[in-house]
């Protein structure tokens, strides 16, 4: 006879500080205090309910950006999840901040692939197992291999960066603690969808891996994504939707008996609201808005943003101030730097400090015009059309066209002059680009640095963006189609 038990599975990723419902027909959409309301609900429904989250708490709010994700702690305290597992974005205040965070948390955060790279200590704890209901759930944190990209100036930090090696060491904690007779296991990822497909490929059926809960790639399913018999799942991202598992375990085999997954709206239909937690959110909110509730200009229209690996009015606005404010030939700004959809037409300081939120230093470097090329080249190589790699916005002047078909560049001008292969030609990079030059564009940076030694032309990237529009009445959106992919 089957030895059944009910498992209720909420879960959450990239969250990025979406605290704030949202006003949609009448009705509240989104936001914490609702989210909360409903894992509250569904644990007084359900026996054995868990609440995890897989990455990114951290980012995309002022709340977050102002206490630098203390006030992102303090929330979560209230909301009270079983696991979270890190995401990149959990670095973005440093490793040694992070570990005080962890410090402040009330609830478990795991990893089992940050570790320090002279005696392979790992910083977190990699795995966690929760008793409920009789059963015992095993939860393993992994995570991108981007925190590689935000942590190389430690050079004491290092991480299993390949999926391969993510799926040995999952074999390896699941061999390890076989013996607390585990029922179920869960993997918290945050590599993004495709490399979710590609760890389930490589796990040995026999480790006992039952579900992987992802995120990074903020990927929204209508249905589990099945791998090697693992269901594969994502709630997209913010705090406008929860997933929910029901789960039949069959604790005499340790596996899936049967289960149904649905992503929830959070809603006021669907959720009551939290009002503990709405109050300190609000507390947070009035703060930010006595500081940062100032008019920095008017734009023409709304300046959008809508993805990443293509040329947006918001690129090219920003990418442009620094063009001028800096005075190189070319601004590369990272279209990741950019962390909302739209900005206007009113833009208040908070707005900006939301949608431009990386307030890093700025570098100058000198290229050959033949450098120039292979940098553009390697920006719109295929896995740029796919969303899997960095892309940029590039300043006003430059027109690139791309033949996709050929995989090279038919034309590229500055200023409505042919690009020289052997003229040097000056660019503006952000640190974190800068940083990781050799990764992001394909060339050796010493290689570059012969050319003219790099130079910080500023401190503070932000600075140049709210000083420029401060100063500018009616901000015009700027040319299109600098990049134009042919047919």
């Amino acid at each position: 006879m089957k030895d059944l038990k009910k498992l209720t599975l909420l879960h959450s990723n990239d969250l990025h500080g979406d605290f704030l419902a949202k006003e949609a027909d009448e009705s509240l959409i989104g936001g914490v205090s609702m989210l909360s309301g409903y894992v509250g609900k569904v644990r007084d429904e359900e026996e054995n309910t868990l609440y995890v989250i897989s990455g990114d708490m951290f980012r995309g709010s002022l709340i977050d950006q102002e206490y630098q994700g203390l006030s992102t702690i303090e929330i979560m305290n209230l909301l009270k999840p079983d696991a979270v597992t890190l995401g990149n974005h959990e670095v973005d205040y440093g490793v040694a901040h992070l570990l005080f965070l962890e410090k402040c948390a009330k609830f478990p955060i795991i990893n089992a692939n940050i570790y320090i790279n002279t005696n392979h200590t790992r910083l977190f704890k990699p795995h966690l197992i929760i008793n409920t209901g009789g059963m015992k759930i095993l939860f393993i944190g992994l995570l991108t291999e981007e925190v590689l990209n935000q942590t190389r100036q430690d050079r004491l930090i290092g991480t299993f960066i390949s999926v391969s090696e993510a799926a040995r060491e999952v074999g390896r904690i699941c061999n390890a603690y076989r013996t607390e007779d585990v029922d179920f296991t869960v993997l918290l990822t945050h590599i993004g969808f495709e490399e979710d497909k590609k760890l389930a490929a490589m796990l040995d059926p026999d480790w006992g891996v039952d579900i992987i809960i992802g995120g990074h790639s903020h990927t929204q399913l209508s249905e589990p994504f099945v791998v090697n018999g693992i269901p594969i799942v994502q709630a997209a991202t913010g705090s406008s939707q929860i997933g929910r598992f029901d789960i039949v375990v069959d604790k005499e085999l340790n596996r899936i008996d049967s289960y149904r997954w649905q992503l929830i709206p959070v809603d006021s239909e669907h959720c009551p609201q939290d009002k503990a937690l709405e109050s300190l959110i609000r507390k947070y909110k009035e703060k930010t808005d006595a500081k940062y509730t100032r008019i920095l200009t008017r734009f023409k229209s709304v300046f959008t943003h809508p993805v990443r690996n293509e040329e947006t009015q918001l690129g090219n606005l920003f990418s442009d101030i620094f063009q001028q404010s800096l005075g190189v030939d070319i601004m590369f700004l990272g279209s990741g730097s950019i962390r909302k959809e739209e900005l206007g037409p009113i833009v208040e300081l908070q707005d900006l400090l939301e949608v431009f939120p990386y307030d890093d230093a700025v570098f100058r470097l000198c290229v050959s015009g033949k450098q120039l090329r292979a940098m553009i080249a390697y920006m719109l190589r295929d896995e740029a059309f796919e969303g899997h790699t960095e892309y940029y916005q590039l300043s006003q002047g430059v027109h690139v066209e791309y033949s996709k078909a050929r995989r090279e560049i038919a034309a590229l001008t500055l200023n409505g002059e042919p690009v020289d292969d052997n003229r040097i030609y000056t660019i503006g990079l952000q640190q974190f680009h800068f940083v990781n030059f050799a990764k992001f564009f394909n060339l050796d940076p010493e290689e570059v640095a012969r050319n003219r030694k790099p130079k910080v032309l500023t401190t503070s990237a932000l600075d140049v963006v709210e000083e420029y529009l401060s100063q500018v009445d009616l901000v015009q959106p700027g040319d299109m189609g600098r990049i134009v992919i042919l047919p």
